[in-house]
């Protein structure tokens, strides 16, 4: 039988049982848009991890105060340290060649009003170098003016959410606002930048660090925020950091130093394993689909009995029994899995407008890996419904038994 006979042959055999042809063609398209949808959420968690870690600037290295072996727990819950951090560490720290800029941050939650509009929010006390670090940028206005760290100017910067939120549509440059019980002039606003390591930083209000120190009466900075001189000098920076504040704090290495490429890194390899994990439980149900394939092929071998009898009886081998049953699974598969793909891409757009933060994208081996598996599995178990088939006693299959 010729390729071109035998696909005519098997398409007007599953036309022919149309709700058993349907049954199987849902399986296997479920099974494989499930493998494309859930891979995409899978790597789409890897991306938007690395844009996050990426909005926070480049060749980064962030000083949290305290020694995350103090309790074996993840930074910030380091237990006691014995010193805090000062500005004078901070500062300190800009003496080696491997550090470019650095920001010692300081935050608190204040009360920012402008007559009568008002919005609790996150204070950041901090150095114009911040925005460089954290890769800021500014819709009107300016950043905080360079001058003495330790000098209090009641000046601020606003984030795009909280600008709205205070004035709407009109321009707040000039105007003054009130932080918890002092008045900043406002310079400056932020372009609209989102979430960062859970800090909205469009709703925010930074000022100079030495007013921040001032307004809530504390001296200790909650990070250090460091820009390495490029990425080959971020070890050089990370070993230069300790020594500095080791020699500060008399011998005591009291503080945790985070590099950006080990958090990436670190999340990277976490979640594509979660991807592998999510496609590898999704590729279940492409299994699932296969032996529904072979249970209904043995219904209907059963049912096409004398069909396969007279095949047979006209001098039909068994393996050309065999092939015409492998065809159709084969065929059903192919269809059900260019079905799946359909489907598949149709949620992955419906999803990226639901969420249009989050980017979802399969990688590119998930169609492939899905279709592969989907006529692996159809092949696979299409085999032994073929095998009965091909044994078949032509006389016996003629009288139907």
């Amino acid at each position: 039988m010729k390729s071109a006979d035998l696909t005519r042959f098997c398409a007007g055999s599953l036309a022919g049982y149309p709700l058993r042809t349907g049954l199987m063609f849902l399986a296997m398209a479920i099974g494989v848009a499930s493998v494309v949808i859930l891979t995409a959420l899978g790597e789409g968690a890897r991306i938007y991890v690395s844009q996050q870690f990426s909005s926070l600037g480049t060749h980064l290295l962030i000083v949290i105060p305290g020694r995350s072996e103090t309790t074996g727990g993840p930074p910030p819950l380091l237990g006691e340290t014995p010193r805090d951090l000062t500005i004078d560490d901070a500062m300190a720290l800009l003496r080696s060649s491997a550090v470019r800029k650095v920001a010692p941050i300081m935050i608190g939650g204040a009360l920012v009003s402008y007559e009568n509009r008002s919005r609790e929010v996150f204070i950041m006390g901090s150095t114009p170098d911040l925005y460089d670090v954290r890769d800021l940028k500014i819709a009107q206005g300016r950043f905080l003016p360079k001058g003495d760290v330790d000098r209090a100017e009641a000046v601020c910067v606003l984030g795009q959410k909280l600008k709205t939120e205070l004035f709407g549509n009109t321009s707040p440059l000039g105007r003054f606002v009130r932080i918890g019980q002092r008045r900043f002039r406002v310079i400056g606003v932020l372009t609209k930048k989102g979430q960062s390591l859970g800090m909205d930083i469009s709703d925010v209000a930074i000022i100079p660090v030495a007013s921040s120190s001032a307004l809530f009466n504390q001296s200790s900075l909650f990070r250090i925020l460091i820009q390495a001189a490029n990425t080959d000098a971020v070890a050089r920076a990370k070993r230069s950091v300790l020594e500095t504040i080791r020699n500060r704090h008399d011998g005591e290495d009291d503080i945790t130093i985070i590099t950006q490429d080990a958090l990436l890194s670190t999340f990277d390899r976490i979640l594509k394993v979660l991807t592998y994990a999510v496609a590898a439980i999704a590729a279940i149900s492409l299994t699932v689909a296969g032996i529904l394939i072979m249970n209904i092929m043995l219904i209907a071998v059963s049912q096409r009995t004398a069909e396969i009898g007279l095949l047979k009886a006209i001098g039909a081998p068994g393996s050309q029994i065999m092939r015409i049953f492998i065809s159709e699974s084969a065929m059903l598969s192919l269809v059900g899995a260019a079905a799946g793909l359909i489907v598949s891409a149709l949620g992955v757009m419906v999803i990226g407008r639901l969420f249009p933060f989050f980017p979802v994208r399969a990688p590119f081996w998930a169609p492939v890996a899905a279709v592969a598996v989907a006529v692996g599995a159809g092949l696979l178990f299409g085999w032994l419904p073929a095998k009965r088939a091909a044994d078949f006693d032509p006389v016996l299959a003629l009288s139907s038994r």
